[in-house]
């Protein structure tokens, strides 16, 4: 269809021209486009005009003096002091059990008793064998006897020329025949036969090595048994042992003689005392973590505590009793960055700004030494950093050697809001 070159102008009027619908949005863009443009304006200037830092607040934390304590905290084991495993050397069919879990007994008491039908059988058969041979033993000392009498008289005839010398050499013979058939070593065998089977028979009944407490019996009437574990006894429950593991970052710090306290879990509320007795040189590797045994003496009057059960101690390694201290919470504290004043103008304030190296003054700090730091407090509204040279800590709170820091001084701890 074709269209006339003079109808473009009005449809071009009808499109943009005044009451049309792209003219409409033009006006309604204008004011928009003015607010806001004063809004932004009004932005920058209060960006502007606000001073630097307003509205940050910080929290603080108080240096102070007083005592404290530096622990190596650990987990071991309770144990007995002296625990003693009973078993048997015999083989046999247990006849009764006398002693169970938790019975306390005394040296020499009967635990349990094997069957001894067959034990009793052989020590009869010993001691009759013992029976023949010193009948025998009698009898060849019967001969000896005789022939000895008989060398004699054929000697004293021998002396009067009444006896030959084949005679004489005869009644010799005899008695040396007499004399090696004496058969003593076979009295001696047959004794120690029976002494062995004896003691195979004292064996069969099992008795207390110690007096303490039984904490395990692996037994029952009728049990056939081999050389087995029979019972486990503790001496005595009232002086206990704490085995702990030290990590040999700590070991260094430990030694014999230091205090120490511990926990269980079944008594969450109640802390018991220790000392350490022994901490031994070798080392204990468990997934390339290094430890090293370390024992503590432990009063258990009351028998509250038992054995295996799991314990959490803190070992103290070191006491000041005045020092000056402030919270780990002020050494860890690093101040908001400041805004930078530059010559850029408006838009480089409103720039984003390169965040601060502080990895330059961490190596600062650790150029002196591991056991330098900073604390911060606010002067004149401001930040100010106080070097420090620190000790000891307890996790929570550590010693000021030195440094420009007083007790009842207030050091930023933490920013609770931060302003631009």
């Amino acid at each position: 269809m074709a269209h006339n070159r003079n109808d473009a102008p009005s449809d071009i009027h009808r499109v943009f021209g005044p009451g049309s619908r792209a003219s409409s949005g033009r006006r309604l863009l204008k004011p928009l486009g003015a607010a806001v443009s004063l809004l932004l304006v009004v932005a920058i200037a209060v960006y502007i005009a606000w001073p630097e830092g307003a509205g940050v607040r910080y929290e603080f934390a108080e240096a102070r003096r007083g005592a404290l304590t530096v622990s190596v905290t650990t987990t071991g084991v309770l144990e007995p002091v002296n625990q003693v495993e009973v078993g048997t050397e015999i083989s046999g069919t247990v006849e009764t059990v006398e002693a169970d879990f938790n019975d306390r007994v005394q040296v020499g008491q009967v635990l349990a008793r094997l069957d001894t039908d067959q034990l009793e059988a052989r020590l009869r058969q010993s001691q009759a064998a013992l029976a023949l041979a010193k009948a025998a033993v009698n009898e060849a000392e019967a001969t000896v006897l005789e022939t000895r009498n008989r060398l004699r008289r054929a000697r004293e005839l021998e002396k009067k020329g009444l006896c030959s010398q084949e005679e004489c050499d005869a009644a010799q013979a005899a008695y040396a025949r007499a004399r090696a058939s004496l058969a003593r070593a076979q009295v001696l065998q047959a004794q120690a036969q029976v002494d062995a089977e004896r003691t195979t028979l004292d064996k069969a009944v099992i008795r207390s090595p110690i007096d303490g407490i039984v904490l395990q019996r692996q037994i029952e009437p009728g049990q056939t048994v081999a050389a087995s574990l029979l019972f486990t006894l503790a001496e005595s429950l009232a002086q206990m042992e704490l085995h702990v593991a030290v990590d040999e970052a700590d070991v260094g710090q430990v030694r014999e003689g230091q205090q120490a306290t511990f926990t269980v879990d079944a008594y969450p509320e109640r802390t018991y005392p220790a000392v350490i007795t022994e901490v031994r040189y070798a080392p204990q590797t468990i997934e390339r973590v290094v430890t090293y045994g370390t024992v503590l003496s432990v009063d258990n009057a009351d028998l509250s505590l038992r054995p295996g059960m799991t314990a959490t101690a803190d070992i103290i390694v070191n006491e000041i009793d005045d020092a000056l201290l402030v919270p780990n919470a002020a050494l860890r504290f690093v101040p908001p960055e400041r805004a930078v004043e530059t010559d850029g103008g408006l838009v480089s304030r409103l720039l984003p700004r390169r965040p601060r190296d502080t990895s330059r003054d961490k190596r600062k700090d650790l150029a002196g030494g591991a056991a330098r730091q900073r604390v911060w407090t606010l002067r004149d509204g401001e930040p100010v950093a106080i070097p420090v040279r620190v000790g000891a800590t307890d996790g929570q709170v550590t010693e000021v050697l030195s440094g420009d820091v007083q007790a009842g001084q207030s050091l930023q701890a933490d920013v609770l809001s931060a302003g631009r």
